[in-house]
């Protein structure tokens, strides 16, 4: 088996504007590093399905999914909120993102993967159950981790987010949940403002100072991720992989580097071989600096892929 690299053209078509931090260009980032790191023939591609609105609809109320359908304009863009915009191709590439999160882990959990990534777009994790904001439309981790413990019958999975901003979408989607653990750094305060006001206990929130880096991310995952996920003994890893908390990325005020991402993949491959026979799948979240971002994927995957 090898890790499993899940992405589709229709994600690239997915345009909110020329000056949008979210732009097509951040997956050709990812597939150039890929092919200048030497990795691109030791993973398998598949192509992203599209996701069924059954899918979905684990998330998303039908009423939710219906909307944004009727909202997708046959021309030009129209916006879903302030930050958040859709053009003619944005539905497809919504359900291709969510339907690789469907593939990935039918992979994972069916053996037919060690791990996968998802290079996709929109990301999804300020996805609430009712709302499109920060980029996102559907939540596409929330949809992989009931698509393991809906169809796939798992009853422990946890969601890693190391995206700069607080997920406040999966938060809000499995907050109180039993069946799922939720560990994440984020800068704070910052957007979406959300993520430290009595969060359940399910959700291992550790908020970053601005300036925050290597030694403050490695010391909230060594003393608050790591035991927690050892005592939930997860059978599933699910990534928010968000790179934009990397010090060249001016979305924000962190200062992580290429190599934190490598060592928090190893960190988390280590739990996922404890207790999750090693099964790990990663969404492409943020991360705005194109070189960064590309570079801090391919630590990211070489790690899950046992290159690094």
């Amino acid at each position: 088996m090898a890790t499993a690299f899940i992405t589709h053209a229709d994600c690239a078509r997915h345009d909110m504007g020329r000056h949008h931090p979210e732009s097509p260009e951040r997956l050709a980032a990812i597939e150039d590093h890929l092919i200048s790191s030497g990795i691109v023939g030791l993973i398998e591609r598949h192509e992203a399905p599209a996701a069924k609105v059954s899918e979905l609809a684990r998330v998303h109320p039908l009423e939710y999914i219906e909307a944004i359908r009727e909202a997708s304009p046959q021309s030009g863009i129209v916006h879903l909120d302030p930050d958040t915009a859709m053009c003619p191709h944005t539905w497809d590439a919504a359900l291709r993102a969510a339907g690789a999160a469907v593939l990935a882990t039918d992979l994972v959990i069916g053996g037919r993967a060690d791990n996968a990534f998802c290079a996709v777009r929109p990301p999804g994790h300020h996805a609430t159950r009712t709302r499109a904001m920060g980029f996102c439309v559907f939540n596409n981790v929330a949809v992989a981790a009931k698509h393991a413990l809906e169809q796939h019958g798992l009853s422990r999975v946890a969601i890693i987010d190391f995206d700069v901003h607080h997920g406040n979408g999966t938060e809000d989607i499995f907050a109180g949940d039993d069946n799922v653990l939720r560990a994440s750094t984020f800068q704070h305060p910052f957007y979406p403002y959300s993520g430290t006001d009595s969060p359940a206990s399910n959700m291992v929130n550790v908020p970053l100072a601005a300036g925050a880096g290597s030694k403050e991310f490695r010391e909230a995952v060594r003393a608050e991720w790591i035991p927690a996920l050892n005592g939930f003994a997860p059978q599933l890893i699910i990534f928010s992989a968000g790179f934009d908390a990397h010090a060249e990325d001016d979305m924000a005020m962190l200062r992580f580097t290429d190599a934190d991402y490598g060592w928090v993949t190893e960190q988390l491959k280590s739990v996922a071989e404890r207790h999750a026979k090693g099964r790990m799948v990663s969404m492409l979240e943020g991360g705005y600096a194109l070189s960064a971002l590309g570079r801090s994927a391919v630590q990211h995957i070489k790690v899950m892929a046992g290159l690094g």
